[in-house]
């Protein structure tokens, strides 16, 4: 029987929850986001980077569902993702509420593998501040740590 031949594997998509952490007191008192954001994700097995700076790179790959959702260490001043804005070519994000809540969150699905980092920019509402803010540190969302080794070769 001669051998099969090698199929490829077919990756399952996986959702990444991105979470940005927001110190509304201290991003009020002092007009600064940059200063007072932390981001994490569920992709550090994946080889994201960053956790815990403004600047979080997100390992992801085509198919990966992203959720992003906000934190506030405050819980009673009022914390929101209001926008976000990536190149529409890499992903679409979509606001949500999760259903009986007010309570807001993105997702989107990532259209391609990337070969670059390719950052985008998140805007909050705090407390009764009607103008949101933005940190101007970026986060990014990158490829797959294998897949430049795959095409480097």
């Amino acid at each position: 029987m001669p051998p099969r031949s090698k199929q490829p594997e077919r990756r399952p998509s996986r959702p990444v929850t991105i979470t940005a952490v927001v110190d509304p007191v201290a991003a009020l008192a002092s007009e600064n986001l940059d200063d007072n954001i932390y981001f994490y994700d569920t992709n550090k097995a994946a080889g994201s980077t960053g956790f815990g700076t403004p600047e979080l790179h997100s390992r992801v790959r085509k198919g990966d569902t992203l959720l992003w959702n906000v934190i506030p260490l405050e819980c009673e001043t009022y914390v929101s993702l209001s926008d976000i804005e990536i190149d529409p070519r890499i992903a679409e994000p979509t606001q949500k509420v999760y259903p009986g809540t007010d309570i807001v969150f993105w997702t989107a699905e990532v259209k391609q593998d990337l070969t670059e980092p390719v950052p985008y920019r998140l805007s909050f509402l705090l407390g009764t501040v009607s103008t949101p803010f933005s940190p101007t540190a970026r986060p990014a969302l990158a490829g797959a740590a294998d897949e430049g080794k795959k095409e480097g070769r």
